[in-house]
C-alpha cells in the first residue's frame, strides 16, 4: 500500500524531454517544475500536481493513482491541463524497487505502447521515465524524464507563486 509514499510532500523537478516524439528526435528540452502528492483512501491511492515551465508555455498537470487491493496493480491517470481528455491508466507494480507501468495509447493517429518507470524511490532524488514503442513494446523510445528533489519551503527560486 505505500509503493508511492516516498514522494508524498513538494518537490523541485527537472524535466529533459524529447521535442519530438517517435521520428527520430535527438532534440531534449529542459525545463524546470514543482510537484505536491499526498495520499488518498488511507493509502490506496495518490494525487500527483504538476507545475511544467515548459518553453512552449507552462501548464499544470495531475496525476491519479490507485492500488488495486486483490491484485496489488497501480492504475495510474495523467491528466493534463491543456486537454479536457484524461489519458488511458497505465497499470503496473514496483518489483526489485522498479515500477513499471503500461498502456496501449495512440500517437497522431497511431497505435503506441507507452511505459512509465519509477527509479531510485529509496533516495532523496527519484526518477520517473516515459517511453513509446511503435511495435508493441519490441523496442522503446524514452521520451521523458523527471528528476525530483525535496523543495524547502520559502527557499527555492524556483517555486515562485506556483508552488508550495
Amino acid at each position: 500500500m505505500s509503493d508511492f509514499s516516498f514522494q508524498t510532500g513538494h518537490w523541485l523537478v527537472h524535466h529533459r524531454k524529447l521535442a519530438e516524439r517517435l521520428v527520430g528526435s535527438r532534440t531534449w528540452l529542459e525545463f524546470r517544475g514543482t510537484c505536491s502528492a499526498w495520499p488518498l483512501l488511507d493509502g490506496m491511492g495518490n494525487v500527483e500536481d504538476q507545475w511544467l515551465d515548459d518553453p512552449s508555455g507552462a501548464y499544470r498537470a495531475a496525476a491519479l493513482r490507485r492500488r488495486d487491493p486483490d491484485t496489488g496493480q497501480w492504475s495510474i491517470w495523467w491528466h493534463d491541463g491543456r486537454s479536457a481528455s484524461l489519458d488511458p491508466p497505465v497499470v503496473g507494480r514496483f518489483e526489485a524497487g522498479v515500477g513499471r507501468f503500461f498502456a496501449d495509447d495512440t500517437l497522431r493517429g497511431m497505435p503506441i505502447r507507452v511505459r512509465f518507470e519509477w527509479h531510485d524511490t529509496h533516495t532523496p532524488c527519484p526518477r520517473w521515465e516515459q517511453a513509446f514503442s511503435a511495435d508493441d513494446g519490441a523496442t522503446w523510445e524514452l521520451n521523458w524524464v523527471m528528476r525530483f528533489v525535496r523543495a524547502k519551503q520559502g527557499v527555492s527560486p524556483y517555486l515562485g507563486t506556483h508552488g508550495i
